[in-house]
Order: C-alpha cells, then sequence, then structure tokens
C-alpha cells in the first residue's frame, strides 16, 4: 500500500509539472506584460515602478544574454513572481556604405567629441521623474510607415559597428517630426552620428529620441505636448539620405520601439 501511495503522489507531481505554464520568451529589445486586477507594484532586478492600470511592463534591453530574468508583480499586498526566458539575439545583419569614410574612420578629434557627447546623452538613461504617458504611444510621423533594422547588427563600409537600436521611418525631407507623448525637452542638440537630434523625457525613465533632423523646432528644458512639432525630417549626421530615426530607451533598456507604438512583434505575455 505504501508504494502505491508514494508512486500516485510521484504521479500527481509530474502532472502538476507537466501542467504547469512555460515561461514566456521575449526577444532581446522586447517588452513582458502582466496584468491582472490590483495590480499595486512592477519590480525586475531591483528597480520598483507604479503599473500603468492593471498592468506592469518590463523592458528587456537589446544587448541583454539569452537567459532568465524574474518579474515581480505585487496586488492584493501579495508578492507575485514569474520567470520569462530571453531568447538568443535574432537579428540579421546590415551592410551600408557611407560616402563619407571619415564618418567611418573617426580622426582622433571625431573621437573624441564622440565620448564627450556619449557622456553626455548617458546621463539621461537613469532620469526617473513622474509618469506623463500611456501606451500606445502615439507616431512620431503623421504618416507612419513600416519601420526598419531595429537591432540589426551594422556594418558600415565593410566594418563592424554597434547594433541599430532605433526604429528607421523612411519620409521626405522637411516633414515634421511629432512628439510622441508629452514631455520634457532634455536634449536638442547636433550630434556626430546622430545628427541634429532631440531627446524627450516623458517619466518613469521613458526617453525618446528623434534622430538626423535637418532643423529642431524646440530648446532643451522646453516642455510639449503629444504630436508637437518638435523638428523635421533630414539625413545629417552619419546617414545615407534623408529618414527619421526613432529610438527609445526604457528604464535604461533599449526596447524596440514598435512594442510601445502598438505592435505586438516583441510583447511576451506572462500568464496568457
Amino acid at each position: 500500500m505504501a508504494i502505491l501511495i508514494l508512486l500516485g503522489a510521484l504521479t500527481a507531481a509530474a502532472s502538476a509539472a507537466s501542467a504547469a505554464p512555460a515561461a514566456p520568451v521575449v526577444d532581446p529589445g522586447g517588452l513582458v506584460r502582466w496584468s491582472g486586477p490590483g495590480t499595486e507594484r512592477c519590480a525586475m532586478e531591483g528597480e520598483s515602478w507604479a503599473p500603468l492600470g492593471d498592468t506592469c511592463w518590463y523592458p528587456i534591453d537589446l544587448l541583454r544574454d539569452p537567459g532568465r530574468v524574474t518579474v515581480v508583480r505585487t496586488a492584493g499586498g501579495r508578492r507575485h513572481e514569474a520567470a520569462v526566458r530571453i531568447a538568443a539575439y535574432p537579428y540579421p545583419e546590415q551592410r551600408l556604405t557611407i560616402e563619407d569614410e571619415s564618418k567611418v574612420d573617426l580622426s582622433a578629434e571625431d573621437l573624441a567629441r564622440v565620448r564627450r557627447e556619449n557622456r553626455e546623452i548617458g546621463k539621461l538613461w537613469s532620469r526617473r521623474t513622474p509618469r506623463r504617458f500611456t501606451l500606445p504611444l502615439g507616431p512620431p510621423l503623421a504618416d507612419l510607415p513600416e519601420a526598419g533594422r531595429f537591432g540589426a547588427r551594422r556594418v558600415f563600409n565593410d566594418r563592424p559597428s554597434s547594433p541599430h537600436s532605433g526604429a528607421d521611418y523612411s519620409a521626405a525631407a522637411g516633414t515634421p517630426v511629432l512628439a510622441v507623448a508629452p514631455g520634457t525637452v532634455v536634449l536638442a542638440d547636433e550630434h556626430f552620428f546622430a545628427g541634429k537630434s532631440v531627446f524627450l523625457d516623458h517619466g518613469d525613465g521613458l526617453i525618446t529620441m528623434y534622430f538626423h533632423l535637418s532643423s529642431i523646432a524646440v530648446e532643451e528644458g522646453q516642455e510639449v505636448e503629444a504630436g508637437r512639432t518638435i523638428g523635421r525630417v533630414g539625413a545629417t549626421g552619419r546617414a545615407t539620405g534623408p529618414h527619421l530615426h526613432f529610438g527609445v530607451r526604457w528604464r535604461g533598456a533599449r526596447v524596440d520601439p514598435g512594442a510601445l507604438l502598438g505592435r505586438a512583434e516583441r510583447v511576451a505575455a506572462v500568464g496568457e
């Protein structure tokens, strides 16, 4: 009888394990969504924040190594945890030719400038101001085409470069570029690679950026509403032609902008 009881317990345990939901899988550069009634707080890897309604959103950085991460949702005073699996890097290689070789093979002076600009820009990722946005974000162009190249492992003139951490939108030079949510202009300047560019802080660690502009229509410190023209499409900086590079950092993570604009390809859900 004892053996039968033991076998029954083992069978029940095996059945329970097989019935347990598999960990959701998310691409690097994607988002994890966890919804539930009464959600009070969200947390991941030591950082905690308020949900959007009853939903927790967890950004996964583009360069995050494959593996597992634990996400936390607090509801009704109880802490709930879930495991999420981060997939291997899925993005293809993109080979580009830049006619201006000085934008690829940098002089010592230009390299020093890039490093100085990167230090200035890097200070933005740790900003944590009150949230001023909802999801999905608004479009950065009134007539928004399909985006491309997020995550592409770029090769300029046969020289490997950093992966493409934004989305490129084809548009004619001079097309108005729009703020995707209310925010504060935290940087508006001309940079070596990004050209004329604008960075907006929307709170909750969300920074959006708009590169290669032909002109800038806002100033640092200025408050803007969603849909306001902040500049116009151009080809300044390191660019092969007129287009808008639209990038997003959320709590420091490089995220596919399409996921915040309402596209589901890079969104994994817990419990669904």
